[in-house]
């Protein structure tokens, strides 16, 4: 049988440390990466057989649960007819009218493959529509690893910040960054007028979960159009999972460019910008932003998202945030009768976990959490069955597929997994 410490070797011969992206890897949290076989709806199995229940679910790109057979079967229809050509489909058009549909601020869409592509050619897009060149971003939002937005970001970028002591990335120049200014999260900035955009993440979800404050987002709303600067919402974990019409729709606040993807790809790689039409028509072929790619628009992609958005209506977005307070709640008591001090902040169907007393605001509360405890506490829950991302700073996702038997489940392994870390802990 093939182990996963088999194929991890094997791994790390071929692939840099193993794992194709440092999210996955257990550098923050020690051991050896389990990996993925099969996967159906809230559960996982490695390739050694053993059965998780997974709350990881693709980073959120998974909103159904794994393997949901509309997607598959959407996914297989499509790939019938071919894998990609290189030319315009339906399937594009559609899935752009229905972004549109739910979000109205994005009155134009442009489908790309990543989320990072995504949120480097808003940048762009909003320097070329404005003629400015300053950029400002939050401490402990991530955006994607394109070189402008990576300085102080969070998700896996903040345990390199630890194990390397290199601020975001080697390899980025000054000259890279030179025009990106990095604020706190939670703090309206007074912006010069040379700013082209602020990027924000609407709801923090890389630094653990840090909700906006009251008048946050309507103060950078506010901000952005006293100095002629536009605003853009980086939409990649929100969008769709917050509300079907995104974080902004959930308060109220309208921003000039929208970068999503995850949940819109239904667990194929996809990413997507929109906005206002004057400054989406900035963009090539109709103007000299340019931006081009091979797959996007993919046809497999783009029929794996209209099926998952045809997943969530009203109703579902009622269940999926009903099953994120049953987990937050039931968290909550687990740790918190195992005499771990814990936080479990909810917004919305999105849970985190801080390791530590105290309300969280910003990037440096965020890094307060515990993060040797919350090696432990991953640990004893992936023995007992239950798989967290293996890094601080990233989010559970209860989705579709989490029934009140499964959230019960995981809550009653949970209190279990708490007491065996507390019961280590020195007296």
């Amino acid at each position: 049988m093939t182990t996963n410490r088999d194929l991890y070797d094997r791994a790390r011969a071929v692939i840099p440390g193993g794992v194709n992206s440092p999210v996955r890897a257990f550098r923050s949290v020690g051991g050896v990466p389990y990996f993925v076989a099969r996967a159906e709806g809230p559960r996982v199995w490695d390739v050694e057989g053993t059965e998780y229940l997974d709350m990881v679910q693709s980073y959120g790109a998974i909103i159904a649960g794994h393997a949901h057979p509309a997607i598959v079967e959407a996914v297989r229809t499509a790939a019938g007819d071919g894998t990609s050509y290189g030319a315009p489909t339906e399937r594009e058009v559609l899935l752009a009218e229905e972004i549109a549909a739910r979000v109205p601020s994005c009155e134009k869409v442009r489908m790309v493959s990543s989320g990072t592509e995504a949120t480097m050619t808003a940048l762009r897009l909003a320097r070329g529509a404005t003629s400015r060149s300053r950029v400002v971003k939050f401490a402990g939002n991530y955006h994607g690893h394109g070189d402008a937005l990576l300085a102080e970001s969070g998700s896996a970028v903040a345990h390199l910040d630890d194990a390397h002591g290199v601020p975001g990335s080697a390899g980025v120049p000054p000259t890279a960054v030179a025009e990106t200014t990095v604020v706190p999260y939670n703090r309206v900035p007074t912006l010069d007028d040379d700013v082209a955009c602020v990027i924000v993440e609407p709801v923090a979800a890389n630094m653990g979960l840090v909700a906006p404050d009251p008048g946050f987002l309507e103060g950078l709303r506010v901000e952005c159009d006293r100095v002629g600067a536009l605003l853009i919402f980086d939409e990649v974990i929100t969008g769709f999972r917050l509300h079907r019409g995104g974080a902004q729709a959930r308060f109220g606040v309208r921003p000039d460019l929208t970068c999503f993807g995850k949940v819109i790809g239904g667990g194929l790689n996809v990413g997507a910008f929109g906005g206002r039409a004057d400054v989406m028509d900035h963009l090539a072929p109709l103007g000299p932003v340019y931006q081009a790619g091979t797959l996007s628009g993919n046809p497999l992609a783009t029929a794996a998202g209209l099926a998952a958005l045809g997943l969530v209506d009203d109703a579902a977005y009622d269940a999926l945030e009903a099953t994120a307070t049953r987990l937050a709640d039931g968290l909550a008591k687990a740790f918190a009768d195992a005499g771990l001090q814990a936080r479990v902040p909810r917004v919305g169907p999105l849970v985190g976990i801080h390791l530590g007393g105290g309300e969280v605001h910003d990037y440096d509360g965020a890094r307060t959490t515990d993060e040797a405890t919350y090696g432990l506490l991953f640990h004893a829950l992936l023995d007992r069955g239950v798989a967290l991302a293996p890094g601080p700073y990233e989010v559970l996702f209860p989705g579709l597929a989490h029934d009140d038997a499964i959230v019960d489940e995981i809550v009653s392994r949970a209190a279990d997994a708490a007491a065996s870390v507390t019961a280590r802990a020195p007296t």
